[in-house]
């Protein structure tokens, strides 16, 4: 299961319940008894979409054919993000959205995140963002949820090039999930970038406190470590990060760093006097 997916599959299902004053609790119909209740088939489209996609696909239009609403469009979108193909996944989960939110569904919030990740997997930052500006104004996000889906906000927003902004999504997003290395993470990575080397290494601090193996955190703090003059300290993340997870892009990274690093080291060659009569 690629890592993106495995995000979607942890968006199955309603969000949890924003903290409301209590407030009496009509009897449940049979349809907003059916809004509350996942529907177990989502479970095995994701398990196929996870190993077959393609299969995936023809059930999830199958399933969509005999009426199966919402559950049904958030099934085509999990077997299209199986196959990597993200503006069909966006389209898919942008439609159950729309549908879940005519439905007054419990779940219309996390299928705009659904396809705000699909959009940003999918290279669309614009699109990404007004998705999870919806999954915020449905108002069924809270706590972890809306924290993640203002960690996802701020991911788009540095993809448009708008890093204040950012920078105060990740604000919000570390209030909310203080305890998700990848909100820490990208607040210092996001303030190196800014110049912002204090900001960034207290965040960096945090982030490995809470991640200290995790190779994407590592070789951010040689990056920061690295600007503030520590070459030591830069190096032994660096080197950490090559050891611990090779052939990975933050392993590539990290080996390109040590490279640099070590010819920055190299004492210049003295120069070479020809044998006489040359």
């Amino acid at each position: 299961m690629t890592p993106l997916l495995l995000a979607l599959a942890l968006q199955v299902g309603p969000a949890p319940a924003a903290s409301v004053p209590a407030a009496p609790v009509p009897a449940a119909t049979p349809q907003t008894q059916v809004a509350a209740t996942v529907d177990p088939r989502l479970g095995e489209c994701l398990e196929l979409a996870a190993t077959d996609p393609v299969t995936a696909v023809v059930r999830a239009n199958e399933w969509i054919a005999g009426n199966g609403g919402v559950p049904a469009q958030q099934c085509l979108g999990l077997a299209e993000a199986g196959s990597e193909r993200w503006d069909r996944a966006e389209a898919a989960f942008a439609k159950a959205a729309m549908l879940s939110s005519e439905l007054d569904r419990p779940d219309t919030g996390n299928l705009w995140m659904q396809a705000g990740n699909a959009a940003l997997a999918d290279g669309q930052g614009a699109a990404a963002l007004s998705h999870f500006d919806r999954a915020i104004a449905t108002g069924q996000l809270a706590g972890k949820a809306l924290g993640e889906v203002q960690l996802d906000r701020a991911r788009a927003l540095v993809a448009a090039g708008r890093a204040d902004e950012a920078a105060k999504a990740l604000a919000r997003a570390t209030e909310l999930v203080p305890q998700d290395p990848l909100a820490w993470l990208l607040t210092a990575t996001l303030a190196r970038r800014m110049d912002d080397l204090m900001k960034a290494a207290s965040a960096i601090e945090t982030a490995g406190a809470l991640a200290p193996e995790e190779p994407a955190v590592l070789l951010e703090s040689g990056n920061i470590a690295a600007l503030k003059g520590d070459m030591a300290m830069a190096k032994a993340k660096w080197q950490r990060v090559a050891a611990a997870a090779p052939g990975t892009a933050q392993a590539e990274a990290a080996i390109a760093q040590l490279a640099t690093l070590a010819a920055a080291d190299e004492p210049a060659q003295a120069p070479v006097t020809p044998p006489a009569g040359s």
